[in-house]
């Protein structure tokens, strides 16, 4: 028996924007949940997989910042981006009571709110890229100008 297809909330908002996708689904490894990893699984190059980073900022509290799985988020120029004096991330006790996500699977579409979002300027290098499907265990592959116009999302170098 086949299993049921997954089915996350990220995936219905997409569904329902009429915005086409591709899930690719992997196992799950507990005591590996790097983003190089999830890469590998899913068969895509780690500049085309995205991390989804939930920081806060002094002044404007909760921003997003989406980047390739194997780079480091550059504090200073996404301070600069947000209008903050800085940012750092946000605690991880933090992430599921301000997105709904849980760490390895916050996925940049459907948080419990809309947060400011800022995404890599290197998401223009490929036809597609891949983020969280809201879940471990599930990526989302679409075009960064859909991710883009659906997140509101400001492009930018934001990585380091």
């Amino acid at each position: 028996m086949a299993d049921k297809p997954v089915t996350t909330n990220a995936m219905r908002l997409l569904k329902a924007a009429r915005i086409a996708f591709e899930v690719r689904t992997y196992e799950v490894d507990e005591s590996d949940l790097s983003g190089v990893s999830v890469a590998r699984k899913c068969g895509l190059p780690a500049q085309q997989v995205f991390k989804t980073l939930l920081l806060k900022g002094e002044r404007h509290g909760p921003l997003v910042c989406v980047l390739p799985v194997e780079n480091e988020v550059d504090l200073k120029k996404l301070a600069a981006l947000a209008g903050e004096k800085k940012v750092e991330l946000a605690p991880l006790k933090e992430l599921t009571p301000l997105t709904g996500y849980i760490r390895g699977g916050c996925s940049p579409i459907g948080m419990k709110k809309k947060y400011p979002t800022f995404l890599d300027e290197s998401c223009r290098e490929y036809e597609a890229i891949a983020v969280s499907a809201g879940m471990r265990g599930a990526q989302i592959v679409l075009p960064a100008e859909d991710l883009i116009r659906y997140t509101g999302a400001k492009v930018a170098s934001v990585a380091q």
